[in-house]
């Protein structure tokens, strides 16, 4: 129940980190052909792979807790978990970012003005 609530309130933290959409100025842009470039640089955005951050950010985590658990003569498996959880939860957080980095500098490309 434990892990339950800390994988919860990481995810809760990391959808709360930024804003996923950007905002941009769209004085005298014609909306069907900003909507198009969203799109299109939304699908160059799918190119990142959180997924396998999140796992490589999960195992380091974890390998992390249990060398703290054994450090601090804790529970190796509890202080694992939790660093699992952590670190698979900052990975993503990390990967998302990145995601939508490349929306952004796909539309700056494009010449759209990304205030965000």
């Amino acid at each position: 129940m434990r892990y339950t609530h800390l994988f919860l309130a990481a995810l809760w933290l990391g959808g709360c980190s930024s804003h996923p959409d950007p905002i941009v100025d769209t004085t005298g842009v014609n909306r069907t052909v900003y909507e198009e470039d969203l799109a299109e640089c939304k699908g160059f955005s799918e190119q990142v792979h959180i997924e396998y951050g999140m796992a490589r950010g999960a195992a380091a985590g974890a390998a992390t807790g249990a060398a703290v658990g054994v450090i601090r003569g804790g529970d190796i498996a509890e202080d694992a978990g939790v660093g699992a959880v952590l670190g698979g939860s900052k990975s993503g957080v990390q990967g998302a970012r990145e995601k939508e980095q490349v929306v952004k500098r796909c539309l700056r490309y494009r010449g759209y003005r990304v205030l965000n």
